[in-house]
């Protein structure tokens, strides 16, 4: 199995719209739709995992991918809809199939979130064949 170098580095960009606002994030959670119209931390988050998986993608074997393990993110500044958000990684260590990234996104003015993220190497088709068997109890 390769692994992704140490060092590995990469960077994403998204302009804020009213899809990425707090108000946003699911009809499932009601008393969001009276928050601020800011970059919603669940989205931070989704994007930091966007910007891993890109940097990832051509260091796997075909019938791999990654999945999110952990993340120890802060979320410092609020970003308006209209500026763009850009989030950077470096793979910082390596450890079998274990992935650890240091991260920072930054919006036009301010870094609004820093941390780390890990992710895991699994096996596509073994990890889908664990999935249903867990739906079907």
């Amino acid at each position: 199995m390769p692994v992704p170098p140490v060092g590995l580095r990469h960077r994403e960009s998204v302009k804020i719209d009213r899809a990425l606002t707090v108000p946003a994030v699911s009809p499932a959670f009601p008393h969001f739709r009276d928050m601020p119209p800011v970059f919603a931390t669940a989205f931070m988050v989704g994007f930091v995992e966007e910007t891993c998986v890109a940097a990832l993608a051509p260091h796997l074997e075909p019938g791999q991918r990654t999945v999110g393990t952990h993340v120890d993110l802060s979320h410092e500044a609020a970003t308006p809809i209209g500026m763009t958000v850009t989030c950077e990684i470096e793979l910082v260590a390596v450890e079998g199939r274990r992935l650890r990234f240091k991260v920072e996104a930054r919006d036009d003015k301010d870094v609004i979130g820093r941390g780390h993220h890990e992710r895991f190497i699994v096996d596509d088709a073994k990890f889908m064949a664990r999935l249903e068997a867990k739906a079907r109890g």
